[in-house]
């Protein structure tokens, strides 16, 4: 049998088609989520797909700057972990964050928890994007906890804080914002106890923050909840009624359930009480959530503020606790109550450090210097965290003219 060989100019046209055909996947390829300016970051939440790109073959194109493009990795259910390990912490104070990720991210831990107030009168853009640079560099998830809005002004203040929050690259697609702090007592509300106000500014502020963003994880603002009706107080049940009764269905549009358990009295109670004067006044509050006030949802829990007061400060009180008991209450509330409560996602102590006499609860004296109580939680074994966090990769752009 005799094969004809093909005519040179057919083979030389097979091979100019298949390098054009290549070239033309390359570039595909290249484009695939790229911005058309370069020295951009552009914040997805899934990977890149070709889809999102469409390719204008008529035009001259070359390979352009390097940009920068980020979404948040995807981690299956069966992948999931949480670190509940927390600690609040300023935004003020940069060394304040090293001292958090020693703490919680320690021994195996990974993407810990820190609580930071937000005025939603800051708009430092500088400032909060050094925060959430160093979150995302120190693996920590932030819950942002507003303060200091004028009630009579809420609206306005709430958009521009919903606006500028959702301007910044949070280090994992959850959003936790906790809707102000104690509202139940009087010196945290502009001076009165107002349920139905706080009722209808919660319910704006959940509205307003999903708007801008469904990843925002709406918390309310934790209760006091072992304080007594007063002139400066109301009990916290019936100050949950009067909120429900001002916006029925308020706490089933919540996303989970910030709680303030102290071991009360005088922040010195055993870690094995219950009720609300307990480190499980949680169960109390979901309780009543459920039994009288109708809400459905499971919400999980994230305690906010908690722990006990030592005598240890710039001046010494000796009707708190010594640092030794601290720390002994400390680790069997994380090894007995805490870490074997499924509904409980974070724990967050307060505070790294306050002006007296809030130091009694501080975890570092004025210098940095640990407690004993900041070295026996840092000992404890902890979960390497695996939240939807954020990744960044850098590609050329694709430049047609």
């Amino acid at each position: 049998m005799i094969f004809k060989k093909r005519p040179p100019t057919r083979k030389v046209l097979f091979i100019f088609v298949t390098l054009f055909l290549l070239l033309l996947g390359s570039l595909v390829s290249w484009h695939l989520f790229l911005d058309e300016s370069a020295d951009t970051i552009t914040v997805y939440d899934h990977p890149p797909s070709s889809e999102d790109i469409v390719l204008d073959t008529s035009k001259h194109c070359r390979m352009g700057d390097e940009i920068e493009y980020v979404y948040y990795e995807q981690v299956s259910m069966e992948q999931k972990q949480n670190n509940k390990f927390g600690l609040y912490i300023y935004a003020e104070q940069k060394e304040f964050f090293e001292l958090a990720q020693n703490l919680v991210n320690s021994n195996g831990g990974d993407w810990g928890y820190v609580l930071i107030p937000y005025n939603v009168k800051d708009y430092d853009r500088d400032k909060w994007e050094g925060v959430f640079t160093r979150l995302h560099n120190k693996h920590l998830i932030p819950i942002i906890q507003l303060w200091d809005v004028d009630p009579e002004d809420y609206k306005v203040q709430t958009q521009r804080a919903a606006r500028f929050l959702n301007s910044f690259m949070w280090p994992i697609e959850q959003r936790y914002v906790s809707v102000y702090n104690e509202t139940n007592d009087a010196k945290f509300w502009r001076g009165r106890v107002a349920p139905a106000e706080y009722a209808r500014v919660l319910d704006y502020t959940i509205a307003e923050f999903k708007a801008q963003n469904d990843n925002f994880f709406m918390l309310n603002g934790a209760f006091n909840v072992s304080a007594p009706s007063n002139v400066s107080h109301m009990d916290a049940f019936d100050y949950m009624y009067q909120m429900n009764k001002e916006v029925p269905g308020i706490f089933s549009k919540l996303d989970g359930w910030a709680s303030h358990p102290y071991p009360q009295p005088n922040f010195s109670g055993s870690p094995y009480d219950t009720g609300r004067w307990s480190i499980r006044a949680y169960e109390d509050e979901i309780a009543y959530l459920k039994d009288t006030l109708g809400v459905t949802k499971d919400l999980p829990v994230f305690i906010t503020e908690t722990g006990w007061a030592h005598a240890e400060g710039e001046t010494f009180n000796a009707s708190f606790l010594g640092l030794v008991d601290v720390s002994r209450n400390l680790e069997i509330a994380f090894r007995e109550v805490w870490l074997k409560d499924d509904r409980v996602k974070a724990v967050i102590p307060f505070t790294i450090w306050y002006e007296p006499p809030f130091d009694h609860f501080a975890w570092v004296n004025r210098d940095g210097v640990p407690y004993d109580h900041y070295n026996v939680v840092k000992e404890l074994h902890k979960i390497a965290g695996t939240p939807n966090k954020m990744v960044s990769t850098k590609v050329r752009n694709l430049v047609c003219e």
